[in-house]
């Protein structure tokens, strides 16, 4: 059985499910690679604008799949290593996961359906929208196997996403909380019913690939470049030469026209 099924659900919208219900979508080697491929190739695709990430049954992503203990070889590039050189190489290979879907230029939404602790959780952080249904339970549960909560991105997302504050509190204790929780500390923009979820996802897509293709890969670039921009200035000059290319892409004049004559704009590819 495919550990991911993708499918167009409008469009320009696709669907990326995690496809192990049995486990909880946890994570194994060969759902981990499935996914990089996923969003390496969504890079490509010139129709998809924007991905919702969910989970088949009733979870997200349980993190990593503690029955499935992977060995040297287990990835690619391990073959005959020692334990100490494995580790570390399956380390930054859920590193790449997380990096495929940040970097992806797609916007990517997280609609989370269950439970989404440690490395699900940090699927969840890296994707740019999150959007929850009552069912959902977080959690930055990696201390409690005996290591650090600063793992796969969480200690990057986390602070940035609900301050470093709360985040402390949630990465020290490990303790799980729910999607009214999530809701109330900003970590997701809307908590729906179970059924509803598809839907409120869906809904946010739609409004996401309604703008031009320029301007969606353009600001999620500019939202997380300035993130980290030094100061303000920096984030400007960056800010600057993207409105500049942008006025050579024909996107304002259609605007323009479109609000002129009380239509919605018909955006040309890049």
């Amino acid at each position: 059985m495919a550990t991911v099924s993708c499918r167009t659900l409008e469009p320009g919208i696709l669907e990326v499910r995690m496809n192990r219900p049995d486990r909880l979508n946890a994570l194994n080697p060969t759902l981990i690679g499935d996914l990089i491929d996923v969003f390496r190739q969504l890079q490509l695709d010139r129709e998809a604008r924007v991905a919702i990430i969910t989970g088949e049954g009733k979870g997200f992503c349980a993190g990593a799949d503690l029955r499935d203990y992977a060995a040297p070889g287990a990835i690619p590039g391990t073959d005959g290593m020692s334990h100490l050189g494995f580790v570390y190489k399956y380390q930054e290979y859920l590193t790449q996961l997380m990096l495929a879907i940040h970097e992806c230029d797609k916007p990517v939404i997280a609609a989370i359906n269950g439970a989404a602790v440690g490395g699900g959780f940090a699927i969840a952080l890296a994707s740019d929208v999150r959007i929850a249904s009552t069912a959902a339970r977080f959690g930055a549960v990696f201390i409690k196997t005996g290591l650090s909560a600063c793992d796969v991105g969480t200690s990057y997302f986390l602070p940035r996403l609900v301050g470093a504050g709360v985040a402390a509190e949630l990465m020290l204790t490990g303790r799980i909380f729910k999607a009214d929780e999530a809701r109330e500390i900003r970590l997701v923009t809307r908590v729906v019913e179970p059924e509803a979820l598809e839907g409120a996802a869906l809904e946010t897509a739609r409004a996401i690939a309604e703008n031009s293709e320029y301007g969606v890969w353009m600001t999620k670039k500019g939202l997380w470049s300035n993130v980290d921009a030094p100061s303000l200035r920096h984030a400007m000059e960056l800010e600057n030469r993207t409105q500049v290319l942008g006025n050579f892409t024909g996107c304002m004049e259609e605007a323009m026209a479109a609000f002129g004559t009380g239509r919605k704009p018909s955006w040309k590819k890049l």
